[in-house]
């Protein structure tokens, strides 16, 4: 019989004083904002981890379109087809905000995956979780309107309702980026931006734009 990981022991588990311990193959690298961290087409060699700040995923297609894939914050990882035998990277990461990335060798994180089963299991568990959000965010694209794109957007890059992770502020990108993300216009971006700013959904301020869990109701009205 398989044995079954307890819950309070890889909840416990800290993956960032885990990768400390790893050795040689780890490497830590401060980014500033709008600082590129590999580019489409680059060697995937590396798995990389948020130790500090927030990271922008983007690809552009042949004719020259630019489409953002997602925005990762603190405890998240990226980069991980080159575990999987991805030869180039698919799509290019960069700083969104001034951060602090733990880069490690995709033989070092092979190891470190077979060496600590709690690792691994967590490291399954994350990408199962970015999965299904992946799938969450298909069905938004086809059913939801834009406006509800747009708020369920929003409270992702918030946090809300994410486990032990407080609401925060959303970090500043332009309206192009946000309509990229939900595929819509800039305009109606800016629309749907003013009407929730009015209502009281959203406020803008020094360290970023604050979202109240008040936006649930654009999510939640039918």
């Amino acid at each position: 019989m398989t044995a079954v990981m307890p819950a309070k022991k890889l909840d416990d588990f800290d993956p960032k004083k885990f990768l400390a311990t790893i050795g040689e193959g780890r490497t830590e690298v401060a980014f500033l904002r709008k600082e590129t961290i590999f580019k489409q087409g680059d060697e995937a060699d590396a798995v990389f981890y948020v130790q500090e700040g927030k990271v922008s995923l983007t690809v552009v297609s042949k004719n020259g379109k630019e489409a953002t894939l997602g925005i990762l914050s603190q405890g998240e990882f990226f980069g991980e087809g080159s575990l999987a035998g991805q030869r180039l990277r698919m799509g290019s990461a960069s700083a969104m905000t001034d951060c602090e990335i733990l880069r490690i060798d995709k033989k070092a994180m092979m190891l470190a995956l077979h060496r600590e089963h709690t690792f691994s299991d967590l490291f399954v568990a994350y990408l199962l979780a970015r999965n299904i959000r992946y799938e969450e965010d298909l069905v938004d694209q086809l059913f939801n309107s834009s406006e509800k794109r747009l708020a369920r957007l929003l409270l992702l890059l918030a946090h809300f309702g994410k486990e032990d992770v407080p609401a925060s502020a959303v970090p500043k990108m332009s309206q192009e980026t946000l309509a990229e993300m939900i595929g819509t216009t800039r305009s109606r971006v800016s629309f749907f931006m003013n009407r929730f700013r009015k209502l009281g959904f959203i406020d803008y301020g020094t360290d970023g734009m604050q979202v109240h869990s008040s936006l649930l109701n654009v999510v939640l009205h039918d």
